[in-house]
């Protein structure tokens, strides 16, 4: 583990793996650098991997107040400095679209590529309830950590509340309470981007570099809906359907095609 520190003074955790040109990997909600471990390995033998922990995660620190800004700076820093000063980017989930944020203010970010960023942008399933960040603030402000994981798994995932009364049950759910406390950044990260209406495309109408977004076709109806309406969005935009893959996409799937786009390979 290194650490490098963002624009306002927090560390940020990372790891580095392979040699060649760089590329970060951006997690999703409650993903902490561990859970890219996987596909890093297999990126690792052609490119140099950057994996890190979002702030408020794992080794990573934290600010008093948040900012979507801070995350994009927080980026900045790993491209700027272990990734010298240019990076391809992926981004997994609301970590997709922290990317694309990150892009559209001016990262210097070569290549991107986004899977299942996951906007609600029909009837497919609920938006997402007006007061969510809110209600998820509140909750961890009370440091109810368990309840907002919770609140974040039936309102943003829509899991049945007697799925969610098992999970509380299992092994891995105090992994899942220990960055429980960043849920409302990813909310503040989509914006009303769940809220079952046409995606604001115009707020990345400066992205110009090449960006390839991905969907599975077997999972969540929105999350492949969102991602056809993102790929519409320009010429310099792509997309690839994986058959079979939901949201949790076998990196062993999600690799090689990875490395077709990074080299500039995949083209349609």
């Amino acid at each position: 583990m290194e650490k490098v520190f963002s624009a306002d003074g927090t560390a940020i955790a990372f790891e580095r793996r392979g040699s060649g040109p760089v590329v970060v990997l951006v997690g999703g909600a409650f993903m902490t650098r561990g859970a890219s471990a996987e596909l890093a390995e297999l990126l690792a033998d052609r490119f140099t991997v950057l994996t890190y922990d979002r702030r408020g995660r794992g080794d990573s620190g934290d600010a008093p107040a948040y900012e979507v800004r801070r995350e994009i700076e927080d980026l900045d820093a790993l491209i700027g400095g272990p990734g010298g000063g240019s990076a391809m980017v992926f981004g997994m989930s609301s970590g997709a679209v922290l990317a694309l944020e990150a892009t559209a203010h001016g990262s210097a970010v070569s290549r991107l590529a986004l899977y299942e960023p996951p906007f609600i942008t029909d009837d497919s399933r609920p938006p997402l309830p007006a007061d969510y960040v809110d209600h998820l603030t509140e909750l961890v402000a009370r440091e109810a950590y368990g309840d907002a994981a919770a609140y974040f798994l039936t309102a943003a995932i829509a899991l049945p509340d007697e799925a969610v009364a098992g999970m509380r049950q299992a092994p891995f759910w105090a992994d899942m309470e220990a960055v429980a406390r960043t849920l409302p950044y990813d909310g503040r990260i989509m914006g009303d981007t769940m809220s079952g209406r046409p995606l604001p495309v115009e707020r990345w109408a400066s992205v110009t570099v090449p960006v390839l977004v991905a969907s599975g076709d077997a999972g969540a109806p929105h999350m492949e809906a969102g991602a056809r309406e993102l790929a519409a969005a320009g010429d310099n935009f792509t997309l690839r359907i994986f058959p079979g893959e939901e949201h949790s996409i076998d990196a062993q799937v999600l690799a090689p095609a990875l490395a077709e786009f990074f080299t500039g390979a995949h083209t349609a």
